[in-house]
């Protein structure tokens, strides 16, 4: 894992994948994997991420159901949010409203948690990341912690509509939450690493594209975000450590941006969205390595002759050509995929990389 970051040579192609909560539960229901077990150890993926914090505003916040079906639950959490979610299944939210619509509303609701120093180390599972650690270096896997960076920070505040006519409208007041969370991840860090230890590695989760196209502009991406992406990511690499970060949607226009703010990895480049590894590659092949570009929809026919061909068109180009490579399909495994189509995934892929 560490190798293939660093765009060096490797004995064969790292390996990790994502699932739905489904997926797992439709596997045990079928014996192949018993409830206690992780799908991280049953496939031995070279991967483990720890030490998520909790990045809400009110820590002492109880969640309040404002409204319930047989179906989904309406639930007001501790950024003020109003979301419905569905109760007996995994799945994105409906975005009802949002207590944060501007910068008046920023300030007097959730600013004053997050610059509240007294309340960080209560964000950090500072003992599960211990844990994860220990288990990692006995058994030499790669340890990344894992944590949203400002993008996917600020939009579950003040929801995607609002953010981004802020950064249209009030450009100083979106620059301002992407300061506070900047600060706040710094701070975790240095909290998590000086108390439990070093990872290997550093994975933000930073979804900023739709279909087609980013959520903004590479100019207004420049303008707003970047300076807290290079703030976070520089901090990283001041601990030595290499920066991966996961982007759902279409984000190519953005990745020159991500380069030079200090991305040393792109995880997901989802296909129906109109990424390509195979373009990402020749492009960005000699700067970044590459984590993902499968697309799961061609997974989850369980055709394992599409598969050869998905895996062929779209890994062989970047391991033949001397780039770095982790394995994984394009976004998490839902419950349509076989076990069997996984760990045919799984073992073809290593075979590809040696």
């Amino acid at each position: 894992m560490e190798r293939s970051l660093k765009r060096k040579p490797v004995d064969r192609i790292a390996v990790y994948e994502s699932f739905w909560p489904d997926t797992k539960k439709k596997w045990v229901a079928a014996g192949r994997l018993r409830e206690e077990e992780s799908l991280e150890d049953h496939f031995a993926f070279d991967l483990r991420g720890a030490g998520w914090p909790n990045m809400g505003a009110d820590l002492d916040w109880k969640e309040q159901i404002v409204e319930e079906t047989a179906e989904t639950k309406l639930v007001r959490n501790a950024n003020g949010a109003l979301l419905r979610w569905w109760k007996d299944k995994a799945g994105t939210p409906e975005h009802v409203d949002f207590l944060v619509k501007d910068r008046d509303s920023w300030n007097k609701h959730v600013r004053a948690f997050l610059t509240d120093r007294s309340l960080d180390r209560r964000r950090l599972p500072i003992e599960d990341y211990k844990k994860a650690r220990e288990k990692c270096r006995r058994e030499d896997l790669f340890l990344a912690w894992t944590c949203v960076n400002v993008f996917e920070c600020m939009h579950p505040v003040c929801g995607h509509e609002y953010m981004l006519m802020g950064m249209a409208l009030d450009p100083d007041w979106v620059k301002d939450m992407c300061n506070v969370y900047a600060d706040l991840l710094i701070r975790l860090q240095e909290i998590l690493f000086s108390e439990g230890g070093k990872p290997d590695g550093v994975y933000y989760f930073e979804d900023m594209g739709f279909k087609e196209k980013p959520f903004m502009s590479p100019a207004m991406y420049k303008e707003i975000v970047w300076p807290a992406h290079k703030r976070t990511f520089e901090h990283a690499h001041s601990e030595g450590l290499p920066v991966m970060v996961h982007s759902c949607g279409f984000v190519e226009p953005l990745v020159p941006g991500l380069i030079e703010a200090g991305m040393d990895c792109l995880q997901a480049m989802e296909v129906k969205a109109g990424m390509d590894l195979p373009t990402l590659f020749r492009r960005f092949g000699d700067r970044i390595a590459f984590y993902g570009g499968v697309d799961v929809r061609t997974l989850i026919r369980n055709d394992r002759a599409a598969i050869d061909a998905e895996m062929d068109k779209k890994i062989l180009p970047v391991v033949q050509g001397g780039g770095g490579y982790v394995l994984h399909s394009d976004h998490s495994e839902p419950p349509e995929i076989d076990y069997e189509t996984m760990r045919y995934f799984v073992e073809r892929g290593r075979g590809l990389g040696r």
